[in-house]
C-alpha cells in the first residue's frame, strides 16, 4: 500500500488551557475526497488548523512523507498544501482577478487551475474579473477563496465548511467543483455541516465528537451505522 499523501497521528492541540484535539488520527490518500462531520464545537475547524499551522499542534504531521508539524503556514503551504477557511478571507477591495493572482507561486510547474481553467469552470468568476471581491454574492465569494487557492497548484486542499449559508443550487454547484478538483488529481480534506453533501461526494468520511474521531469509512457505512448518525450527527 503506498503512503497517504496526508498522515496525521495522536494530534492534540489547545485553545490556551483548553484541550481541544485528543489524538486525532486521519489519513488522506493521493486524489481522494475525505470529509470529517461532526457537530459544532467538535473539533474539525481546529484539525484543519493544526494541519497548517494556524494552532500550535501537538503530534505527528507527515505531508508526502516530510514532517510538516511546528512549520509556518507559508512554509506548508509552499510544500503543496491548501487552505481554505470557513470565514473565506477575500480581498475585498481588490478585484476579482487580482483576488485569484494572490494565489499564484512562483514555480516552473504550470497549475492544473490558472485563469483559464478557472474562468471555463465559472464564467461568472470572469465576467466579474474587473469587480471588487467584496460586492460578490456569498456563493461567489466562496468559489472565488476556492479557485484562489487552486491558483496555488496544490496537491491537497483543505476546505472548512464551503457550503454554510449558501443557496441550495450554490450548494450543488460547490459539490460540481469538488468533484473536478478531485478529478484534477487534487486530494481533499473537508469539513462539512451537511450530511447530504458529505456523503454524495466523499470517498471516505470520519466523524468527530469531543475532539475525537468516533467513525471511520466509506459513505455506505455511515448510512448504514444508524447509531453513529444519531448519537454523534443529528440534533
Amino acid at each position: 500500500m503506498s503512503e497517504p499523501l496526508l498522515r496525521v497521528r495522536d494530534l492534540h492541540a489547545y485553545y490556551g488551557k483548553s484541550h481541544i484535539l485528543h489524538g486525532v488520527d486521519l489519513e488522506v490518500a493521493a486524489g481522494e475526497i475525505v470529509a470529517i462531520l461532526g457537530r459544532n464545537g467538535a473539533g474539525r475547524s481546529t484539525t484543519l488548523k493544526a494541519i497548517m499551522g494556524d494552532v500550535p499542534p501537538q503530534g505527528s504531521i507527515a505531508f508526502r512523507g516530510a514532517a510538516i508539524a511546528g512549520r509556518k503556514p507559508y512554509e506548508i503551504a509552499r510544500l503543496g498544501l491548501g487552505y481554505v477557511p470557513e470565514d473565506r478571507a477575500i480581498f475585498p477591495t481588490l478585484t476579482v482577478a487580482q483576488n485569484l493572482l494572490l494565489g499564484l507561486k512562483r514555480g516552473n510547474r504550470t497549475p492544473r487551475f490558472g485563469f483559464e481553467q478557472t474562468y471555463a469552470l465559472f464564467p461568472r468568476l470572469q465576467e466579474r474579473a474587473d469587480t471588487a471581491a467584496g460586492v460578490l454574492s456569498g456563493g461567489e465569494q466562496q468559489m472565488l477563496t476556492i479557485c484562489r487557492t487552486l491558483m496555488g497548484d496544490p496537491d491537497l486542499i483543505m476546505i472548512d465548511e464551503p457550503t454554510e449559508g449558501l443557496a441550495p443550487q450554490m450548494v450543488t454547484r460547490v459539490g460540481e467543483l469538488l468533484r473536478e478538483i478531485a478529478g484534477r488529481g487534487i486530494a481533499i480534506l473537508l469539513v462539512e455541516q451537511k450530511l447530504a453533501i458529505a456523503l454524495d461526494v466523499a470517498h471516505r468520511l470520519y466523524v468527530m465528537g469531543h475532539g475525537r474521531m468516533v467513525f471511520e469509512g466509506t459513505p455506505a457505512d455511515l448510512r448504514a451505522n444508524d447509531a453513529v448518525r444519531r448519537e454523534w450527527l443529528e440534533v
